[in-house]
């Protein structure tokens, strides 16, 4: 049986929803909810976590949160039919006076071991490093207008090293004024070579954490990823895993679906099946 429970207060968290391509039973609890306005001492954290499924992860992960003086803004849980996994994304707030970051690492930490976790991810952007990366587009630049407002707003939490793409852009565009103003460089790499083409995107994003494909529309070898090492998300149409290649709209539409979104998923050698 597929499980979700997710729990939201009146302060709605806006970062890196996920788990939204599944249809799940859904149920929500509304309380009072401590607003990071009221006290300057609450800052907002994330923990991710993945384990084998066993009763009791949720209760020691709110326990645990709780007893440091931390408010859980938002938790989403999913257990895949017929799978023994457990996946978890908590938002919280939290005075890092009564809970100091690394104490935090730790009281994780002890929750990961005990229920042998596989991953178990906590972030404080507020106070951690900013993760480096670099987007990749081509034509449609919709998905990276988007991101990169996010960005200026403060909503994304990351230092964008560059912007490369398969299309040239005029140099009085809205996107590449934005760029530079900021100081974000741009790299228009024509798709001619496409061994040459990966080369030369290796050298621009080595040093970057993750990469992201905002409408990026060629393919990445398994050479490349293999090469880079880390992980490639790709902003998508929320036809996933229905539709797959060519056509995806085209191809909803055939089949008379009449609501869509969007999704993100890590990149694989095969299409579309991160």
């Amino acid at each position: 049986m597929i499980r979700k429970v997710s729990t939201t207060s009146c302060l709605s968290a806006t970062a890196f929803r996920s788990f939204t391509k599944w249809s799940f039973k859904s149920s929500q609890f509304h309380g009072e909810s401590l607003d990071s306005s009221v006290s300057p001492l609450l800052i907002p954290g994330v923990h991710v976590f993945h384990c084998p499924d066993v009763v009791g992860i949720v209760a020691k992960l709110s326990d645990c949160i709780a007893a440091k003086g931390g408010n859980i803004l938002g938790d989403d849980v999913f257990v895949p039919e017929n799978k023994n996994v457990f996946y978890s994304r908590s938002e919280f707030i939290f005075d890092p006076v009564k809970w100091p970051r690394r104490q935090m690492d730790e009281d994780f930490q002890t929750i990961a071991q005990k229920f042998s976790a596989l991953s178990s991810v906590v972030r404080v952007p507020s106070l951690d490093p900013k993760y480096k990366i670099a987007l990749l587009l081509s034509k449609q630049d919709h998905c990276l207008v988007e991101m990169l407002h996010k960005w200026q707003d403060g909503k994304l939490p990351v230092d964008i090293t560059c912007v490369i793409s398969n299309h040239e852009r005029a140099p009085n565009t809205h996107i590449m004024r934005f760029l530079q103003r900021h100081g974000i460089s741009y790299h228009y790499l024509p798709t001619t070579d496409q061994k040459k083409i990966e080369e030369e995107i290796f050298e621009l994003v080595k040093d970057t954490d993750f990469l992201v494909l905002a409408r990026y529309m060629q393919l990445l070898s398994g050479n490349f990823l293999k090469g880079y090492g880390k992980d490639v998300i790709n902003i998508h149409h929320g036809l996933l895993p229905s539709f797959k290649g060519r056509n995806p709209v085209k191809q909803a539409f055939d089949a008379g679906v009449k609501l869509i979104g969007a999704t993100t998923h890590f990149v694989t050698e095969e299409l579309d099946s991160g």
